[in-house]
């Protein structure tokens, strides 16, 4: 595992992260590329070797198990372009590396390497430091990420094709199968199918050493769904080397809201539990590899608990770290606004460096019904209101990476689709509706964007690949932090603002980001009362008054532990204990809500 930098880049829709690892991973920086789109994949390693002088053969839709292919061969060409960087940068003389230098300029000035390096560079001694180099220095490691919902059954001339052949199924064999050392991000909850279907690849199994190849991180947001996939996977012979725990709220791309449990207590369950659950973990674990024959480690295999959302600046960094015994934080937003590291098209990135608090909004535009963190005119609505206007809203659908509904038709279709929105609008006029009901349903039903494509056509805009048969359109998804980044800058500046040596953000309002998620939770259930209208049944106010009680006792944990902070956050502790007793106010109003509009459901 690296341990050069204390974060890493989290992956950020279908392209924006696509090829970083060829941008930052010489450096020593972790980062995460997307298995969803095979099509921009296939296009991108085209681009790639066209750019390297490497012998480049298309690999056609119309070829066998071709999405699993695409996503090998563009695996193996970033692990051999990032291998052969790295080499260089290892390789450069001390006189005239200047990316050497870079290497180790960009480190935590706490990097135990860093020290070392400069110990050795004041005695200049340069046949013994190229020999260090060559010992110590670790590139970053080439993480790929698989939503799990995402697993679309596909077809062969009208033929169901067998489950291994399903989106992620093939996506991971695409991953299982390329030269890659580094882990797989399994996200968006459990898919039991999918996670059984890991044990035909042994890279996943630890050797004599208790060394695995590809490793197995998951993305949770509470220490339940952790524990419940920990489990389930222990069972199958399969460890999970990291919990990488993404606040359900302040964070980019959907968001999968908890009922209320804040990212603090969150971390703080998962790091009095740590030992145990490595320890229960590995007891399952070593029964289940000593009933498959299979090498039993001889102790518990290391766990790494990361976290990602919302954080912005130093000290909220190091403090994750040392409250909660991190082992890395993931950077994903500001990011967006570092050219060096993420593909953006410039357009867009102008969109993103204006971008205040009321551009960035939690959208319902996402085909799979899960929230979207979303920028307000972004150029892929622009198109999509568009055809609204012209009378043929939807899109075409020339990914379908998205497709899942089955209301209309017997093979799934998109609800961003043309096919789908027609069949829905047709449906709709043929309801009673007044013209205000018609039209909140009108919207509902063109409001769905064709995220697949749209998310992906900044890297085909930046790397000048024709977008005919798709559009311009570029969806976005960063979270609500992006709101107080207001320029773009170069990696060595983000890296310094990261550990404290810089600061890139002019505002002087930036809420800390426990306060931030605390305020977005609350919004988020203001939202779901006032869709519940004038009165709601027992279920939901049973739902409601759990969530205002996990809210409360998030309250409570973020008061004790500001209150009896002794040395951190001291130009901001009584703004954060002042605004969290001003959300704790309006907790209760929101209760009273509940309550009040609650007592005729009950009394029936």
């Amino acid at each position: 595992m690296n341990n050069s930098h204390s974060f890493h880049v989290p992956v950020m829709g279908t392209g924006f992260t696509l090829d970083t690892p060829l941008k930052i991973s010489q450096y020593g920086m972790d980062s995460v590329i997307s298995l969803v789109d095979d099509i921009l994949v296939e296009k991108l390693r085209k681009i790639y070797c066209l750019k390297y002088e490497i012998p480049y053969k298309e690999i056609s839709d119309k070829i066998e198990d071709f999405r699993a292919k695409r996503i090998t061969s563009y695996l193996n060409l970033v692990n051999a372009l990032a291998e052969k960087k790295f080499e260089e940068l290892k390789n450069a003389t001390i006189e005239k590396g200047n990316e050497l230098k870079e290497y180790f300029n960009m480190l935590p000035d706490t990097s135990s390497i860093k020290k070392e390096f400069d110990n050795l560079a004041s005695k200049f001694n340069s046949k013994e430091i190229t020999k260090w180099i060559k010992e110590n220095l670790s590139m970053g490691s080439i993480d790929v990420n698989i939503m799990t919902k995402l697993d679309k059954e596909n077809y062969k001339k009208k033929e169901k094709l067998p489950v291994e052949f399903n989106d992620a199924h093939a996506a991971l064999r695409g991953y299982a199968n390329s030269d890659l050392k580094s882990s797989i991000v399994f996200s968006a909850g459990m898919n039991p199918r999918l996670y059984s279907y890991i044990e035909k690849f042994e890279d996943f199994f630890p050797d004599e050493h208790g060394e695995i190849r590809k490793k197995i991180i998951l993305k949770v947001s509470d220490y339940r769904s952790a524990f419940i996939q920990g489990k389930f996977l222990a069972k199958k012979g399969l460890w999970i080397s990291e919990y990488r725990i993404e606040s359900g709220l302040n964070c980019g791309g959907h968001a999968f809201a908890t009922d209320g449990y804040l990212l603090g207590p969150v971390l703080e369950e998962f790091r009095e539990k740590r030992e145990e659950l490595a320890q229960t973990l590995h007891e399952i674990l070593a029964e289940s590899l000593k009933a498959k024959d299979l090498i039993v480690p001889e102790s518990i295999l290391p766990i790494r608990i990361t976290a990602q959302g919302g954080v912005g600046t130093a000290e909220e960094h190091q403090f994750l770290i040392d409250e909660y015994n991190l082992d890395s934080v993931g950077w994903g937003t500001p990011f967006l606004l570092v050219p060096e590291v993420t593909t953006v098209d410039d357009k867009t990135l102008s969109q993103l460096v204006e971008a205040r608090e009321d551009d960035l909004h939690l959208s319902n535009i996402s085909p799979l019904g899960v929230p979207f963190n979303s920028l307000k005119g972004n150029t892929q609505d622009m198109e999509r209101m568009e055809k609204v206007i012209k009378g043929r809203p939807g899109s075409s659908c020339p990914k379908k990476f998205l497709v899942s509904n089955r209301e209309f038709t017997e093979n799934t279709i998109c609800t961003a689709s043309r096919q789908y929105q027609h069949l829905k609008l047709i449906e709709l006029d043929e309801k009673e509706l007044t013209r205000e009901e018609h039209k909140i349903e009108f919207d509902k039903i063109v409001g769905k964007s064709c995220i697949c494509v749209g998310l992906g056509t900044a890297a085909m805009i930046s790397h000048k690949i024709d977008t005919k048969g798709q559009g311009e359109g570029v969806s976005i998804c960063p979270g609500p932090n992006l709101a107080y980044f207001s320029k773009t800058v170069s990696l060595k500046e983000m890296i310094d603002h990261i550990y404290g040596r810089a600061n890139v953000i002019s505002r002087k309002d930036r809420p800390n980001m426990f306060v931030k998620e605390l305020t977005l939770y609350i919004d988020y259930l203001r939202d779901k009362i006032k869709e519940a209208s004038s009165s709601i049944s027992a279920k939901q106010t049973k739902y409601f008054a759990k969530f205002i009680e996990n809210l409360g006792e998030g309250i409570d944990y973020y008061q004790r532990l500001f209150g009896n902070m002794k040395s951190r956050f001291e130009g901001s502790k009584s703004t954060i204990l002042n605004e969290l007793e001003a959300n704790k106010d309006a907790i209760r109003d929101l209760q009273d809500e509940v309550e009040h509009i609650s007592e005729p459901a009950v009394m029936v």
